[in-house]
């Protein structure tokens, strides 16, 4: 798993009309944060959003897949973040109103814990 600089700049400046978005590198990827919760990552140079059952449905209806860190292995692990369709992440107002209910999301499960 990795990320390029460019791509991560480039997801970020289209977060930028939306919030402060910060950057976390961590595993050959990267975190996006926001108010410090964790709403979203980046992987192979793919976007992901946080998903819960309030939204999960509008990712499956644009043919988004969840976040797969190791999809070599036989066993699938399903993580709740699913792939940013490309027509939404090159629309800064669709995709700082998706960032932003995955936000709520990442900060419920703030809470909880």
């Amino acid at each position: 798993m990795t990320v390029s600089d460019e791509f991560i700049d480039y997801v970020i400046d289209q977060l930028a009309t939306w919030a402060d978005v910060s950057v976390r590198r961590m595993f050959g990827g990267a975190g996006l944060y926001c108010d410090g919760a964790m709403f979203g990552l980046i992987a192979d140079d793919i976007a992901y959003l946080k998903v819960d059952d309030s939204n999960r449905e509008d990712f499956v209806k644009a043919g988004s897949s969840p976040f797969n860190p190791f999809p070599e292995k036989a066993k699938t692990t399903v993580m709740p973040y699913y792939e940013v369709p490309a027509d939404i992440l090159e629309n800064r107002d669709q995709l700082a109103a998706w960032a932003e209910r995955s936000l709520t999301i990442a900060r419920k499960k703030r809470k909880k814990k």
